[in-house]
């Protein structure tokens, strides 16, 4: 099963509370919880990429930008871009390694980045982690948004450990193992539980560190 509507999220939170009664507050006060889909391919993966460690606001500015520039964001429009168009984008040196590494293994057909979305997750996660700056959060994200995995949890997130710890009363935020742990709990919903806390990170916490998807 993919999660793909708003109803497969609905299932998934009733699903949840039934799994894990402390989440029943959690879910009562978190408001909405999007779905935030994206088509599988380089585009959903490059809006992941242009967002890691830094605010939505600044990730939705540089690809709004890019969109400008390119219309659309694929592969191939984007090798054409060269580092002083990239620079003014206002994408690092970093990023712009891990978009042409993408976008060149989008184009040779070194990874598929549709296909991959039918791999079992960790298979997956290892495949787009063998590209240049692909890390296992960036890996993960698109999991979840753009291959609408069920399974996945982003323990990596400091968002999302900052609000388990919140809403679960923890004593510090949990490290990455600790959270691995502590989502065992929610299989095998875990993507909609890492809507869940994204959601009550924005709307409890009062913050937006919500990863940006197109």
């Amino acid at each position: 099963m993919r999660i793909s509507s708003d109803d497969d999220v609905t299932f998934g939170l009733a699903a949840l509370g039934a799994l894990d009664p402390r989440l029943a507050y959690t879910i009562a006060i978190a408001g909405p919880v999007p779905l935030r889909r994206s088509e599988p391919g380089f585009s959903g993966l490059a809006a992941i990429i242009v967002s890691q460690m830094i605010s939505k606001a600044s990730a939705a500015a540089i690809w709004n930008r890019m969109l400008l520039r390119l219309g659309t964001v694929e592969a191939q429009a984007f090798l054409a871009l060269d580092d002083e168009d990239c620079r003014a984008i206002g994408l690092s040196g970093a990023k712009i390694k891990a978009l042409r590494g993408s976008a060149v293994a989008a184009e040779t057909g070194v990874l598929n980045l549709e296909a991959i979305c039918d791999m079992e997750a960790e298979a997956a996660i290892s495949a787009l982690c063998a590209l240049p700056g692909i890390g296992r959060w960036t890996a993960e994200v698109y999991l979840v948004f753009c291959a609408g995995h069920r399974d996945v949890f982003p323990v990596g997130d400091i968002a999302l450990q900052s609000a388990v710890a919140h809403a679960l009363h923890l004593p510090a935020r949990p490290s990455a193992r600790a959270l691995e742990a502590i989502s065992v709990a929610w299989s095998p919903w875990r993507s909609v539980a890492a809507r869940l806390f994204w959601a009550y990170y924005a709307s409890c916490m009062r913050r937006d560190a919500t990863p940006v998807v197109t």
